[in-house]
């Protein structure tokens, strides 16, 4: 976009110059005009070379403002009343189309709004030819500020269109690796534990379990982070569905933000883990994701031998952080809450809610 301004300005500065070298005779001070085209030149050269931003977009505007109204300082006022074009003519448009590419649309019309003020007061009055220009100017404004804003989220789409393939395809490449392997000794270990018997075939059905939750993980959908930076919950919390492990969620999207999303599912995988260590090996988990509108909330609960009540008082003390910091820790980081509430040989229960904004 910056080029095409670029290039619109030349060949406006060129324009300009052939108009001014055709009606030399005209001028009442054409040394004038040809200083003032050699400004433009410079400040064309300036900007094709360094991309106007900041204080050159407010010096860039000024400039081709000045240059209209310089006009009647070079010409005659009756040949402006007749309608003889400005010195800089169509090169006033590119600070326009350089605000629109800037900003955006109402830069853009802002812009133009300016050039055209400086038109009409070159002019002495509102005449057709005026209305004429300025509305062209308006048009080159919003127009092409809407059109850059449009370039800029076709292109934004496609990166992420891009980066969401390259990982896809990362993904069908370990997929495939790890069927060829870890999946076929997990296989093998669960189909040989479970023939030997005894302790064996508890370690057979726990390698039967993680083979589970590995085809799983290497089948599920590739979350997808929006154009708000928002992922849906659903993607991340559904893989963690086991054999003794039950998920549940929304039938509609649960949108967050990447950052609160990757802390509650993080918080999540703690609270699992912590069931699958401390609850009983018969223990099972059932997980619910629920979305109030304000805050997402995830429900962690198992019919374990649960805890007493000062289990977790009793680990701050003793230096052991594990569920302060995975779990709690994690909540507050986000500006969430997490709640624990556990009943000896009832289960626990643990609650994470994360606000949204």
């Amino acid at each position: 976009m910056w080029r095409a301004v670029a290039v619109f300005r030349v060949l406006a500065l060129a324009y300009a110059v052939g108009v001014a070298t055709a009606d030399r005779d005209h001028y009442t001070r054409p040394g004038l005009a040809y200083a003032l085209l050699g400004v433009m030149a410079a400040w064309t050269l300036l900007t094709v070379v360094v991309r106007p931003r900041g204080a050159l977009l407010g010096i860039d505007l000024w400039l081709a403002a000045v240059l209209v109204l310089a006009t009647l300082a070079v010409t005659s006022h009756a040949r402006v009343e007749a309608g003889a074009a400005t010195l800089p003519g169509p090169w006033a448009a590119a600070p326009v189309l350089a605000w629109a590419v800037a900003g955006g649309p109402w830069w853009g019309l802002g812009a133009a709004a300016a050039i055209g003020a400086a038109d009409i007061v070159e002019r002495g009055a509102v005449t057709q030819t005026t209305v004429y220009g300025v509305a062209l100017l308006l048009l080159a404004g919003g127009v092409g500020g809407y059109v850059v804003r449009l370039a800029a989220r076709a292109a934004s789409a496609s990166a992420r269109a891009a980066r969401l393939e390259a990982a896809t395809e990362e993904r069908e490449r370990l997929a495939r690796d790890i069927h060829d392997s870890v999946l076929q000794v997990l296989a093998l270990v669960a189909r040989r534990g479970a023939a030997i018997g005894g302790e064996a075939a508890e370690l057979g059905r726990l390698a039967g379990e993680q083979e589970v939750a590995l085809r799983t993980l290497v089948a599920a959908p590739m979350p997808v982070v929006d154009a708000r930076g928002e992922i849906d919950v659903r993607a991340l919390i559904e893989p963690m569905a086991q054999e003794r492990v039950t998920v549940s969620c929304p039938a509609t999207p649960v949108p967050l933000d990447r950052a609160r999303a990757n802390e509650l599912v993080a918080a999540t995988s703690a609270a699992l883990d912590n069931v699958a260590r401390h609850a009983g090996w018969q223990a099972s988990a059932w997980v619910l994701l629920e979305d109030d509108g304000d805050a997402v909330t995830v429900s962690v609960r198992d019919n374990g031998v649960g805890m007493a009540a000062d289990r977790l008082e009793a680990a701050r003390r003793d230096g052991r952080l594990g569920v302060e910091q995975s779990i709690l820790g994690r909540m507050r980081a986000v500006g969430g809450s997490a709640t624990v509430e556990s009943i000896p040989g009832a289960g626990t229960e643990v609650e994470l809610r994360v606000p949204r904004g």
